[in-house]
């Protein structure tokens, strides 16, 4: 198994889309390389008060260590303490105007490797869009451009990996989802590398066709202070998912990452307010009634 192909791909694809955020914002990515003492490193594009963007913050890594940190064997005990090797591209956009949504998007393998024996490689992935004020359109959208970079690879399988996102992308502790989510899926080594590593380019290079349209058709809408705040306040939710719950946050501290590139997630501002509700029949309310809840928004249900 060649990792010099994928670690191509993963660089290629964190340059394409670089390339397309620029052109959506007008403003340029600062490009920050830097490598990991344990081993490898990578490259961390952010794009900061721009005139779309609040902060695009576009990471690539390919790092290696001795022994696989807890986050990454939780569902493989047996490969405890074997010398690994981690690829990929990690994305999470905040746009300024509160009717344009956050987005994530991530694609990365894994192999763990022991003295003697084949590697043990699988795939994961997916993205999600968390608006802060819903629209039908956008939600349908990002879906179908899900479900269609699946089509190829399996009946059922968006079904699946669209209620693994609802799953995985769920603050417990407030016992909401954090956004109309999307797709999701890890462990992937099911029908061989080809086809895994296929499924995986599919997902990254139907992220772009999937959130730009929403950017254009939204980044112009008028917003104001009501707006603004509760896009703040909202963010709160997405910090508390990515510092408490996200296994791709815990990997990269627990693996002794580099902390700058691992928290370029987190937005810019953010508000938290004690026991805070919605005004009945506001826009506001609409989102927790009709966005925060499970739906088939491919299906436009």
């Amino acid at each position: 198994m060649d990792l010099d192909v994928p670690r191509r791909w993963f660089a290629s694809l964190q340059a394409s889309i670089v390339d397309a955020l620029s052109g959506l914002d007008g403003g340029g990515f600062r490009r920050d390389e830097w490598t990991r003492p344990e081993g490898g490193g990578g490259v961390s594009c952010l794009l900061e008060d721009g005139a779309v963007f609040e902060r695009a913050g576009v990471g690539f890594s390919d790092v290696r260590g001795e022994r696989l940190p807890p986050s990454a064997t939780a569902s493989r005990p047996e490969l405890s303490g074997r010398a690994w090797e981690a690829m990929g591209v990690s994305l999470v956009l905040h746009p300024r105007n509160p009717y344009v949504p956050t987005v994530h998007l991530n694609v990365r393998m894994f192999a763990a490797k022991k003295d003697g024996a084949e590697p043990v490689w699988w795939f994961g992935g997916g993205m999600d869009l968390t608006p802060y004020y819903g629209f039908e359109e956008d939600a349908v959208h990002f879906h179908r451009a899900c479900r269609d970079a699946l089509a190829p690879f399996g009946a059922g399988l968006h079904t699946k990996y669209k209620r693994w996102c609802d799953e995985y992308f769920y603050l417990r502790h407030r016992r909401e989802p954090r956004g109309v989510g999307g797709i999701f899926f890890d462990d992937l080594s099911e029908g061989g590398f080809e086809r895994c590593f296929a499924l995986v380019r599919a997902v990254g290079e139907r992220f772009v066709p999937a959130y730009a349209p929403i950017v254009q058709r939204r980044k112009d809408t008028p917003y104001g202070e009501r707006e603004r705040d509760f896009q703040c306040y909202r963010r709160g939710r997405y910090v508390e998912f990515n510092l408490v719950w996200d296994r791709g946050t815990l990997f990269g501290l627990q693996s002794n990452g580099r902390t700058e590139a691992i928290l370029m997630s987190l937005p810019p501002l953010v508000k938290w307010r004690y026991d805070w509700k919605p005004a009945p029949g506001s826009a506001e309310e609409r989102l927790y009634r009709e966005f925060l809840v499970p739906r088939d928004w491919a299906d436009g249900v």
